[in-house]
């Protein structure tokens, strides 16, 4: 394959054809179907020849000598061909499923799972949290870590009803695709930024007042600063991203909230935003015990009683959004109620959405 428009140059990444492993190139458009040989193990046939591909489990953040471990274990079996995918798992690409068995018993030796494929639990994707995003409520890496601890066993196996994704943001920019995820929590501050002292000595005021996404912040000349409407504030953080005078983290009032019921894909049902069922739980750092808690529930009931092949969002909208929260012991507070501006096509909004103690 030759890309008309590909010249070599010391800049960007290297033409992506000149990566990939033979029997790749050799099937390309030439690919017939997959097969799930067992949890974390793919088989896809092609005309020219088979490949098989071991996905494991890993965190986003890793060291140099993780990645360097990876690359040998690439080398010792699968002639250095190995990727990673979007939701952060390490995928080895084998041609002799001879070895297969010996990766997976090398890699879940060191620690690393194996699964992820198939109707099982996706490996999580998530944010910076607290070890980069300034404008984090929460923490990515601990929060995912505490509820990847306790859904273990659901990345190993792959008999769910179907597919599960699971995503979590930092904060409202979203960055971690919790709007379209099957069960997401992202980080959520509740109380407006604090307008320090000094504040033009430090930021350009301009850029300040056009930072806000929502025109909550105007200039204050008297006082050489800027003055916050709180009705206007939705507590995005963003004026903090050009001003380190306007800071937002509250550690008694940062949380998490969480969302249920999104989905990408346009099989069976088309894409769907997730709708929020748990407006506030409180950071408890290490493990977010009470987050740790109320996920494993969402998760469990979907599993009960969702049927074959049954997204989230698609079992929610088969029982009923009233009979979801009953299911899940949630109440149904005013926080629930979505004004948003485009909602109407989102959301049950006529006189025929009520609450009722039908069985």
């Amino acid at each position: 394959m030759v890309n008309p428009y590909y010249a070599k140059t010391d800049i960007g990444p290297p033409y992506f054809w000149d990566m990939l492993p033979e029997i790749i190139k050799n099937n390309y458009g030439k690919w017939l179907y997959h097969e799930h040989v067992k949890p974390g193990v793919l088989k896809h046939v092609g005309e020219a020849g088979e490949l098989y591909t071991v996905r494991v489990g890993s965190p986003r953040l890793l060291s140099i000598d993780t990645l360097r471990w990876f690359a040998d274990i690439a080398d010792k079996y699968c002639d250095g061909h190995l990727r990673f995918t979007s939701r952060h798992n390490v995928e080895f690409l084998l041609t002799d499923p001879s070895k297969i068995d010996a990766l997976i018993e090398e890699v879940e030796a060191a620690g690393w799972p194996v699964g992820g494929t198939g109707k099982s639990l996706k490996n999580l994707i998530h944010t910076q949290g607290w070890i980069h995003c300034h404008s984090a409520a929460t923490d990515a890496s601990g929060t995912v870590k505490a509820v990847m601890d306790d859904l273990y066993e659901y990345f190993k196996k792959d008999d769910l009803p179907a597919k599960l994704k699971i995503s979590m943001a930092c904060c409202l920019n979203m960055c971690g695709a919790v709007h379209c995820s099957d069960i997401a929590f992202v980080g959520v501050h509740r109380k407006i930024p604090r307008v320090q002292e000094g504040l033009a000595n430090t930021c350009e005021i301009p850029n300040v007042v056009a930072s806000c996404p929502t025109g909550a912040i105007s200039p204050n000349p008297k006082e050489k600063s800027v003055i916050i409407n709180e009705e206007k504030c939705m507590y995005c953080g963003n004026c903090f991203s050009v001003c380190p005078s306007l800071p937002i983290a509250d550690p008694e009032n940062d949380g998490i909230a969480v969302f249920v019921g999104g989905k990408v894909s346009n099989t069976r049902s088309g894409p769907a935003f997730s709708k929020l069922v748990i407006p506030f739980i409180p950071n408890e750092p290490p493990r977010w015990e009470k987050l740790v808690v109320a996920i494993r529930n969402l998760v469990e009931i979907w599993v009960k009683d969702a049927k074959k092949g049954e997204r989230y969002g698609e079992w929610i909208e088969r029982i009923g959004w009233e009979k979801f929260f009953e299911k899940a012991n949630l109440p149904f507070t005013d926080k629930h109620i979505d004004d948003f501006i485009f909602s109407v096509p989102t959301f049950r909004t006529t006189t025929q959405f009520k609450f009722t103690n039908n069985k």
